[in-house]
């Protein structure tokens, strides 16, 4: 099981017990414009996609893990590593923070870094990069503070509430190698 401890969070591998967590983001519509979500899900899905976490990110091409505080509480939200590409050593990074109450803790900044040390030292990646729709503020700051670097933008990229909105790439260049 992977666990990363920063200072005030850790992030580790998805549980059994996460089913209602992840049931609960994955149906929250308030998120589902930066989650890519389109749908709802059930919690037999939920269940499945849980019975199948444990797979090995050269398998899954993905590596979903949930932040947490402490031991005593649940997870607070979660961060990806997606569309994972051995070949070429790169690998998209995404992160949703369950509630306003977590927002802006520096919560997501601690989960970042420790992903972001995690891909470059443990899986090697060249890069990281992460798709950010370009009215997101928040998201921009967040990487922007790693050295996260916007590169382009896909014009009209995403139809959100009837509109279609552009969306920035960033990207991360691991300058250790």
């Amino acid at each position: 099981m992977i666990t990363l401890k920063g200072d005030n969070i850790y992030i580790r591998a998805l549980e059994p017990n996460d089913l209602e967590f992840i049931y609960a983001i994955e149906n929250d519509q308030s998120i589902w414009e930066v989650s890519n979500t389109h749908t709802p899900y059930s919690r037999f899905l939920v269940r499945q996609y849980l019975e199948n976490a444990h797979q090995d990110i050269y398998e899954a091409k993905q590596l979903r893990l949930a932040i947490c505080q402490d031991q005593d509480f649940p997870a607070l939200g979660l961060i990806d590593l997606f569309d994972f590409d051995p070949k070429n050593n790169r690998a998209g990074i995404g992160i949703v923070i369950q509630g306003n109450e977590n927002r802006n803790q520096n919560i997501g900044s601690e989960a970042v870094e420790l992903l972001i040390q995690y891909a470059f030292r443990n899986l090697n990646l060249h890069q990281l990069y992460a798709n950010i729709g370009v009215e997101n503020v928040a998201s921009k700051a967040l990487f922007t503070k790693f050295g996260f670097q916007c590169i382009g933008i896909k014009k009209d990229w995403n139809l959100i509430n009837g509109n279609y909105v552009d969306e920035a790439v960033f990207q991360l260049i691991n300058q250790q190698l």
